[in-house]
Formats: structure tokens, sequence, C-alpha cells
């Protein structure tokens, strides 16, 4: 496997601060793409960048010498996660998440924000992020939704101005977050980079209720930024902390918290919540929301990793995104690749394993894949660990996928520095 730039820049080296470093800029036909450098005190991120989703402290059935060897530059861990089991106290006395999972490498933790929407108003819409993050698209739950064609659930938070009460959904006991102890919770866990607390809405919420939302997380992200400067790091390396800009896909609340958000101390800022029922929606979120953002300052999209999603964020100037589609998909045998063999795009760049075609086929994956799964197993082995529901199939899969995120970004900065990049996306979302 040829060694991508991904690694060629994250050994770990003494930094004094977080810094985003902008390479370049190019106009693209719906903004402005950027090729740049994020540099923390465990290696520098190579950007445009997928980040890995290791939501209690490991990617799904894959080591950490494997996770480098695919070119895997930054691990997103879950802040709320992380405190109900191990704890956070226990990781802090490991030295940090880094030791305690052996990945010394960024990484990148959430709030728990993401939280209070998917066990309150996820739970009470029946929306996910994930599967059903874009309800309008045809496919997904519905077209043109709204509440009362949804079944509600029960919440297991609620929310009020000091912070979120969660139930937990391990054993049921009751925990306050706050953005003072999220940020308590995240200094303890040592991630590089770490994000203000807030609430992540729902594509039912409506104007009024995303509005109010949205001024509550800016007054949270006031109390995160203090309580950030007010008291420093407990490892011996800086982190950097995000706010996160709200506003669902409201483009009056989305503007403002961009504006507001974008004019706060923070080192960088993330792009959240409802990103609206239509990837065209989205698109255009995006594009209210870098207008107001300062261009010195790293831009990640939360919960954003599909091949053609991440081409229309590059376009529009958005550099990190994290999704646990690669990985989830692996693990149900969903393998990405670009072509059918006879030349055909697939749809949604994925093929499944399981089909009976692949029975007998003697095939790797993808001929042009240089993956370690890719170089020593068939198909039709491939398929066989899946039929007969072993490990190994699930491990093999997340390997290629991970790895095919990492060709495609190496693919994409190249063609940002190569000024090749409208050809680059015309190619791969023909």
């Amino acid at each position: 496997m040829n060694t991508p730039d991904d690694l060629s820049n994250t050994t770990t080296h003494p930094v004094k601060e977080f810094k985003f470093e902008l390479e370049k800029e190019v106009q693209t036909e719906s903004g402005t793409a950027r090729l740049g450098q994020i540099h923390t005190a465990h290696g520098t991120i190579n950007t445009p960048a997928f980040v890995a989703v290791g939501t209690q402290a490991t990617v799904k059935s894959l080591s950490p010498e494997e996770l480098e060897t695919i070119g895997t530059q930054v691990i997103f861990n879950n802040t709320y996660h992380l405190y109900l089991r191990p704890g956070a106290d226990l990781i802090a006395e490991f030295g940090g998440a880094h030791k305690f999972m052996h990945w010394d490498h960024p990484i990148l933790t959430d709030s728990g924000g993401f939280q209070v929407f998917s066990l309150g108003a996820g739970i009470e819409h029946n929306v996910g992020k994930i599967a059903n993050i874009f309800p309008g698209e045809e496919g997904g739950v519905l077209v043109n939704p709204k509440k009362s064609d949804f079944k509600s659930g029960e919440s297991l938070v609620k929310i009020t101005e000091e912070g979120v009460r969660f139930k937990s959904h391990i054993d049921g006991s009751y925990h306050n977050f706050t953005p003072e102890s999220s940020i308590a919770t995240q200094r303890k866990l040592g991630a590089d980079m770490i994000l203000a607390f807030d609430e992540c809405t729902s594509p039912l919420h409506d104007e009024a209720y995303t509005a109010k939302s949205a001024e509550r997380t800016h007054r949270w992200a006031q109390r995160s930024l203090d309580y950030f400067k007010a008291n420093p790091e407990i490892h011996d390396y800086p982190q950097a902390l995000y706010g996160i800009v709200q506003g669902g896909a409201f483009e009056k609340v989305r503007r403002h918290s961009a504006e507001v958000i974008g004019g706060m101390d923070f080192d960088a800022i993330a792009i959240g919540g409802n990103l609206g029922k239509t990837k065209e929606e989205m698109h255009q979120v995006i594009s209210w929301t870098v207008e107001y953002l300062p261009t010195h300052k790293a831009r990640h999209l939360l919960g954003i990793g599909e091949v053609y999603d991440i081409f229309e964020a590059v376009e529009r100037g958005c550099d990190t995104f994290d999704c646990v589609s690669p990985t989830r998909n692996a693990r149900n045998g969903g393998l990405l690749k670009r072509f059918d063999d006879d030349g055909t795009p697939l749809k949604k760049y994925r093929m499944n394993i399981k089909n009976a075609r692949y029975k007998d086929d003697q095939r790797p994956i993808d001929p042009e894949c240089d993956c370690y799964t890719c170089n020593h197993f068939s198909r039709a082995y491939l398929r066989h660990l899946f039929k007969a529901d072993e490990i190994l199939g699930q491990r093999l899969a997340s390997i290629h996928n991970l790895r095919f995120m990492a060709n495609m970004c190496e693919a994409i900065r190249q063609s940002l520095r190569d000024d090749t990049f409208a050809e680059l996306k015309k190619d791969w979302l023909r």
C-alpha cells in the first residue's frame, strides 16, 4: 500500500498552540474550496480530510495500527458515551484518550450536543441524523414530512437554560450536562479539538423553535468559551475549542448564528444541526453559513460523510467532515466502489457483497484499490464471511471503506493543488 500524504506529517511533535494554515483557495461554481493543514499536538491534518468516527474510543473492529496504515488522520470520539463509560476521570488517569486508546494522532470530541437531538427530538420525531437526515428525499422517511406523520417516542432529555438532563440509555440513570461540565469532561478526555455545548435541532422543528434554540446555543457557546479559558488543559498539550453554528435550514436564523459564532473567540468553527430535508437544502445551508465565517479558522461539517456530500461541501469551503456511514455500511456488507464491473457508476458508490453474484467471484472488491483487503482477499471469501456472520468480514470491509475515503480525500487535495478540482468532481459525480 502506498503511503499517502495523510501520514507524512502526523508524528507527534510539540506545538505551543493549535493552528490552521490555509495553503490555497480555489474558486468553484458554488464557493471557495480550501487546501490547508490543521496543526495539533498529535500531528498535522492535511485538509480536506475525512474524520473516522470512533464513538467509544475505538473505530469499531479496527486497531490503531490498522487505521494508521489505512491513512486515517484523525478520529472522532463521543463525549457523552465516554462520560457514561468508562468515565472521563478514568480516561484522565491514563493521560487522556490518546494514551487510553493507543492512538498517537489527532482526536476530536463532540460536546454531547448531538445526544440532545438523538435522545430527544430524534426519538420524538423518529428521525435519525444518519439514516433519515434528509426526510424529504425520495427513498427517505417521507416527502415533505410533518410532525404528525411520525410516530413519536419518549424523549430521554430535558432542555433548560442551564443545560440538559439526560436519562442514560444504558441503565436509566439521570445525568446533567451544562456548557461548563461538557468542557470539563472534554478537558479530561484530552482531545486535540473539542466542541462547545449546543443543541442539535431536528428537521421537523419549526423556525420559531429553531431560532429560540439557536439563541440558547449562542449563550451556551459563550459559557463554554468562558469556562475553556478559565480552566486550562489538564494534560501536557494544548486543546482547541470549536464553536458550533446552528439555525437549521432557515436562512435568517442560520446566517445570524454563523455571524454570532464566527465573531466569537473560538479557535475553529463547526457547522452542525439540522441541514434541511434534502441534499439541495444542505448545500444551501452550507453556503449561507460559510459566508459569515472567518477564512483563517478551520471549518468542520458535523455528521456528513457520503461521497457526493463531501465533494459539495469541499466546493463550498469546508475542511473536515465526520460520519459513521463508511464503517456502518461496511459492517452491513456495503463496500465503497465507484463503478460496477461493466463500468456503470454504482448507486451511492456501494456494492452489496452479500449478493449471490459474488459467490464464486475471485476478484478483489476493487482491482484499483491498494488496501490490505483488496490486496489479499476475493469477493467470494468476503461474501462467505458475511453469510457466515464472521467478524473478520466486518473488519476487512471497514479497512476497505476507510481506505476508499482516505484515497478520495487525497485525490481531492491533489486536484486543489493542481487546479483540477472541477474536473475531478465531474468525473466522480457523473
